[in-house]
């Protein structure tokens, strides 16, 4: 934690020098009437609210607004007051007691955050690169989104039973994602699902979908959803409800 800190500081001072470095040239400027600026905030608030779907890549002239959200504190804010909503509803629910109360998440940019993978691919211009993530996912160093992991901890303490819910392939990357997870302090779930060669080509929203169908079958109640994809939470068995993290770099569909 203490690394990521470092780094995430570096790479703020980085931004504000380049800012200053380059204000002649800078993108950011309005030019004949036209603020890219404000052009990257309507996007992203439309990439968020699923106005705009099945996106390859962020606009270039975006990558240096995703990456001040990203890195300059917005993300954070954005990610702490989501988590004090489910708070707010956390403390409406009475549990039963029968151990059979479910909380899902999501991983990867929901538990632990890849921002620094992404940095290397521009975050997000850069079209995916599944090779390329395979081989930064095994090295099981993405660290843990803070808010995320307290709230994780407060399920668990509360009583729930806490099922995480990822696109990762098991096969390749099974072993690296429950160390990564383990290093970053997310202890104590229920399970790890992940994708299997009989779900490899399903499209996210139907290989989730299916598994919460599966947990709830199992007589599970599931009280609330997170993820940083609409693909975690839309489709049918989503949950009571439904919580969304931002992520402006990539588009899961």
């Amino acid at each position: 934690m203490e690394k990521y800190k470092r780094v995430k500081l570096l790479l703020i001072i980085f931004l504000g020098i380049y800012s200053v470095a380059t204000t002649s040239a800078s993108p950011w400027l309005p030019m004949e009437g036209y603020n890219p600026g404000s052009y990257c905030l309507s996007w992203r608030l439309a990439i968020e609210t699923n106005n705009v779907r099945a996106w390859r890549t962020v606009p270039i002239q975006c990558m240096r607004y995703v990456e001040v959200y990203m890195l300059a504190g917005q993300y954070d804010r954005d990610v702490q007051l989501i988590v004090e909503q489910i708070r707010v509803y956390l403390r409406e629910i009475v549990l039963p007691g029968d151990g059979m109360d479910a909380w899902i998440f999501d991983v990867d940019d929901t538990c632990f955050s890849n921002v620094f993978y992404y940095r290397l691919k521009r975050y997000g211009c850069d079209p995916y690169d599944p090779t390329g993530f395979r081989t930064w996912a095994m090295k099981g160093e993405s660290p843990a989104i803070q808010p995320v992991l307290e709230l994780f901890n407060e399920l668990i303490e509360t009583g729930f039973k806490v099922i995480l819910v990822t696109g990762r392939d098991e096969e390749t990357l099974g072993q690296a994602t429950q160390e990564n997870l383990h290093n970053q302090g997310f202890t104590g779930y229920e399970r790890l699902i992940m994708r299997t060669p009989e779900n490899k080509k399903h499209s996210a929203t139907i290989y989730k979908t299916t598994i919460r169908k599966q947990v709830m079958e199992e007589g599970y109640r599931i009280w609330g959803n997170v993820g940083d994809q609409w693909s975690d939470l839309q489709g049918e068995y989503s949950g009571n409800r439904t919580f969304k993290l931002p992520n402006p770099m990539y588009f899961v569909p």
